[in-house]
């Protein structure tokens, strides 16, 4: 019985490495010459849709982020709670743990560029291609 799992096992693997080494060279002769952007195109009423539901859902979500990055200690996953939670690692004199959680804070602080840059096209296709509600 445990001879035949791994006999199925051991084949498993060598027919995903089988896979692995014919699907490389696909990927990569993909990566060498891109296919042309097309431009998307959206009828009048999946533009509506897009203006009505989706612009505002997104924007509501990158001013959430914003929001959580910026607050204080007290909540979870702001830039202040991961440097707190920092401080009180290496106050247990667990360096490592905390010198992780320093470059997790300081990595979630530059999403913040991100977010006001992705905020920013968000706004832009708002003004270009969503008519004000009469």
């Amino acid at each position: 019985m445990r001879g035949t799992t791994w006999t199925r096992l051991a084949l498993a693997g060598c027919g995903s490495a089988a896979c692995l080494l014919v699907a490389a060279p696909l990927a990569s002769a993909q990566t060498t010459s891109p296919a042309p952007v097309a431009p998307i195109t959206l009828s009048p009423e999946e533009s509506q849709q897009v203006c009505s539901d989706w612009v505002p859902k997104l924007q509501k979500k990158a001013d959430n982020l914003k929001t959580r990055i910026n607050g204080g200690a007290e909540l979870t996953g702001s830039v202040a709670n991961l440097k707190a939670r920092a401080a009180d690692q290496r106050a247990k004199g667990h360096t490592q743990r905390a010198d992780q959680l320093d470059q997790r804070a300081t990595k979630r602080q530059g999403r913040i560029g991100e977010i006001d840059a992705a905020k920013q096209k968000l706004d832009a296709f708002a003004a270009a291609h969503c008519k004000p509600a009469k």
